[in-house]
């Protein structure tokens, strides 16, 4: 059986589909029809159905629930991996004291890694008062920032990682911030399944990728070349950093406190977007 898979080209995507899809391990007779995009883009095309299994940051995962149901296999979730609210270092939007400006930030336009991503949902969570924001693709968002096109922007992936020898300044961890609200861990991103899938397939899908990121796990240097091929500007450092953070025991299985997380910012989305109808039942039954 064929299936259409989509995922991000980030690392901790690559090292967790690597196996699956190259058929290093038991498939169950899943074969996958395999599209790499940005993870926004991902967003927009899961809105549309135009996948089986996709990766999905949990904000956009919200909004289309009724299309869409979690694999508690996956998930980038867990503590102090959030999103990142930057500012160029040096400039005014930083008062003397080292402290941000707010009435500054508020005024101007904020660079995001797309209006679907967890990223602007936190932003939406913590900083209420921001609403003058602007989506791009998340690499640009750095480069934007040191040419003050932006006063602001918040980063994910890599970015955490390297913002600070490029010149940026942190305003706030939006993921420690979400930490002190709830006392738990952030979904960044899951993995879904459409909801016209049989429900054996779902669960089958769900086993496959967990045998997956098994594999990675325990064979990393033959997984490297693949995640090497979509992350050729990242130092291995950044990498290596990179898969450890993103990739750890909610991936294999979320939990009841990862599904907790979940809902509990799922809550949080439902006060934002009132016309969302509320479930309890947002993973594969």
């Amino acid at each position: 059986m064929k299936l259409t898979l989509a995922y991000s080209s980030c690392p901790n995507d690559t090292y967790a589909f690597h196996a699956m899809v190259h058929n290093l391990v038991d498939c169950e007779g899943l074969t996958f029809d395999v599209s790499l995009k940005d993870v926004e883009q991902l967003n927009l095309d899961a809105a549309k159905g135009e996948y089986d299994i996709c990766k999905l940051s949990y904000h956009a995962f919200f909004l289309i629930s009724h299309k869409y149901a979690m694999l508690r296999t996956g998930s980038a979730l867990g503590y102090g991996n959030g999103p990142l609210l930057v500012g160029k270092k040096g400039s005014n939007l930083f008062l003397p004291s080292g402290e941000s400006n707010f009435d500054l930030l508020q005024s101007q336009k904020i660079a995001i890694p797309g209006k679907n991503t967890t990223a602007s949902l936190l932003l939406k969570i913590i900083f209420p008062s921001i609403a003058n924001v602007e989506s791009m693709i998340f690499s640009n968002i750095e480069k934007e920032i040191l040419n003050q096109k932006y006063i602001a922007g918040v980063l994910i992936h890599e970015g955490r990682f390297t913002y600070k020898q490029k010149g940026l300044q942190l305003i706030a961890d939006l993921g420690l911030e979400w930490q002190q609200i709830s006392k738990l861990p952030i979904p960044l991103g899951g993995i879904a399944v459409s909801k016209s899938l049989d429900n054996r397939v779902a669960h089958k899908v769900e086993r496959v990728l967990k045998r997956s990121i098994e594999f990675a796990n325990n064979n990393p240097t033959i997984s490297r070349k693949y995640v090497g091929n979509f992350a050729q500007e990242m130092e291995n450092e950044v990498l290596e950093k990179h898969i450890k953070m993103f990739v750890n025991k909610y991936t294999l299985q979320i939990g009841e406190e990862g599904e907790k997380a979940v809902y509990e910012l799922y809550k949080h989305a439902l006060s934002i977007y009132p016309q969302l109808t509320a479930t309890d039942n947002l993973f594969i039954l």
